[in-house]
């Protein structure tokens, strides 16, 4: 097995489950809707807002390392929503694509093979294998936030 295809199965890995803690998806199921726009006083956001960021970041990362085309929001009022609560229909639209874009960046780390390293032509020599990390290293940041959160609102059984 080449070095390559263990790094994509391990980072693979990484980015669906978690490995030495609770994955994106277990801090993200079972959560009323009720209680994403609730707030508990000692922090300045929401698991919407938060889940919210996420989507926006995974997004901008997975477009970024798809296309020289892309263009990321300004940061940084564009990378977190406002105060106003969601729909039900943009919540559960949220979640759709965080999963979504995240088997995305997963497709292109698959496809890649050797050109995992190399710096893409656009951008200031970020490669797939940097994004992903990056991808994995904010997502795991922003998970434990979302349990924080949730311990604090008395909704993680875990």
């Amino acid at each position: 097995m080449k070095k390559e295809n263990t790094l994509v199965e391990e980072l693979t890995q990484l980015l669906r489950n978690g490995n030495a803690h609770a994955s994106m998806d277990d801090a993200l199921k079972g959560i009323s809707f009720e209680m994403v726009s609730k707030k508990v006083r000692s922090l300045p956001y929401n698991i919407w807002q938060l889940a919210e960021h996420l989507r926006i970041a995974q997004w901008d990362l997975v477009e970024f390392s798809k296309s020289n085309d892309h263009q990321s929001p300004d940061w940084p009022s564009g990378y977190w929503p406002g105060e106003k609560c969601p729909s039900e229909k943009e919540w559960k639209k949220c979640l759709k694509s965080i999963r979504d874009d995240r088997e995305e960046m997963i497709s292109l780390l698959q496809k890649a093979g050797d050109k995992l390293f190399e710096p893409f032509p656009w951008g200031s020599g970020q490669s797939l294998l940097r994004e992903v990390l990056v991808l994995a290293d904010h997502n795991s940041y922003h998970t434990a936030e979302i349990i924080v959160l949730r311990r604090l609102l008395g909704i993680w059984g875990k």
